[in-house]
């Protein structure tokens, strides 16, 4: 018998505002700009890729493009897409 095995998709367990928060929040912690960005594909995904692009004032190739492995966002693009999901980034000492 042969098994299977799937991908593992984050966008799966990102059902709820506490969920995507929490995840958004591991990624920052880490010092790895492209995790974060990976972050952010899977959060979009999970809200709708197409709805977010659309919020975000983007055309959906671009918001893939912008999220792609290696891409190197420009910061509104990335806020506005943010803005779009309803995360509000905060600083705090």
């Amino acid at each position: 018998m042969k098994e299977t095995i799937t991908a593992f998709d984050a966008s799966v367990y990102l059902d709820s505002e506490e969920a995507i928060a929490e995840y958004l929040t591991a990624a920052l912690e880490d010092d790895d700009p492209a995790l974060f960005l990976a972050a952010v594909g899977d959060v979009a995904k999970a809200c709708g890729m197409m709805q977010i692009a659309r919020d975000a004032g983007l055309g959906r190739e671009s918001l893939y493009k912008a999220l792609a492995p290696g891409a190197k966002p420009r910061y509104d693009t990335v806020l506005k897409v943010l803005r779009a999901m309803g995360v509000k980034l905060t600083v705090s000492a």
